[in-house]
């Protein structure tokens, strides 16, 4: 019997030791997808809205940089949570092998969530560098968003594990992507204020965890007062990031024990 901190930290720790040989080519795109966001939609698109009405009040640059980064922690988190863990249930079968050893589906689970907050964090603070280089926000604005793009990231780590785990055809990722992840990172506030969408898909906006992130963002970042008390969109991250693990465990188990 592994303690449970332990078996995480050893599972993570294998986690860390894969990407010590991968991390040149994400190194690559962590860097490149923040300065193709901003250099597209904040410099090129911006300039365009900063000509009418730009939200807030400030340069569309500086209003869109901090719900991008709570967006792209969204990203990573769904990236990180669903062919890795597809590859580890079905294709190169890591998880078979590591269950073979001491190690329990609690202890890949846990190591797993902790693996990713790891990249979250790297890929948070390389987008607070880009921000701040491009002059959307202060180096100090840029890295007291980062905890909020964080805790958004954690909340898509455990629903996007549980998905998958219950996937026994890999074209299901992709529908994830396509029906969930785009459709998030375009109608979540991200780009524009959610009260410029239809009236039929405010609610449903209000209810996705990447507008309480993003919301959470601007306001760390900019002060911008958010639509809910930030306590209370720090609950919600939380409290679905606390929660689904525990659904993506049982659904790990049902996978890999039989």
């Amino acid at each position: 019997m592994v303690a449970p901190v332990k078996g995480s930290l050893l599972v993570l720790e294998r986690q860390a030791r894969v990407y010590k040989h991968t991390w040149r080519a994400s190194m690559i795109s962590t860097f490149l997808s923040p300065t193709l966001l901003l250099l597209a939609m904040g410099v090129g698109l911006g300039s365009l809205v900063d000509q009418r009405d730009a939200p807030a009040g400030l340069p569309y640059l500086t209003w869109l940089a901090p719900g991008l980064l709570a967006a792209t922690a969204m990203q990573t988190a769904a990236g990180d949570s669903s062919y890795p863990v597809m590859a580890g249930i079905k294709w190169i079968k890591s998880y078979d092998a590591a269950l073979s050893s001491p190690i329990e589906v609690h202890h890949i689970v846990g190591g797993h969530v902790g693996w990713v907050l790891i990249r979250l964090v790297m890929v948070s603070a390389v987008f607070a560098g880009v921000m701040t280089v491009f002059g959307a926000t202060t180096l100090a604005e840029a890295l007291l968003a980062t905890g909020p793009a964080v805790l958004t990231g954690f909340a898509f780590i455990g629903p996007v594990t549980a998905y998958t785990a219950g996937l026994q055809k890999e074209t299901g990722l992709a529908s994830l992507f396509r029906f969930g992840v785009v459709p998030l990172f375009l109608f979540s506030g991200t780009f524009f204020p959610i009260s410029q969408l239809p009236d039929w898909m405010e609610p449903l906006a209000f209810m996705t965890p990447l507008w309480h992130g993003v919301e959470l963002t601007r306001w760390a970042a900019l002060g911008l007062e958010p639509a809910l008390r930030p306590i209370t969109h720090t609950t919600v991250l939380f409290a679905v990031g606390a929660v689904f693990p525990v659904v993506a465990y049982r659904r790990l188990a049902g996978r890999l024990i039989s």
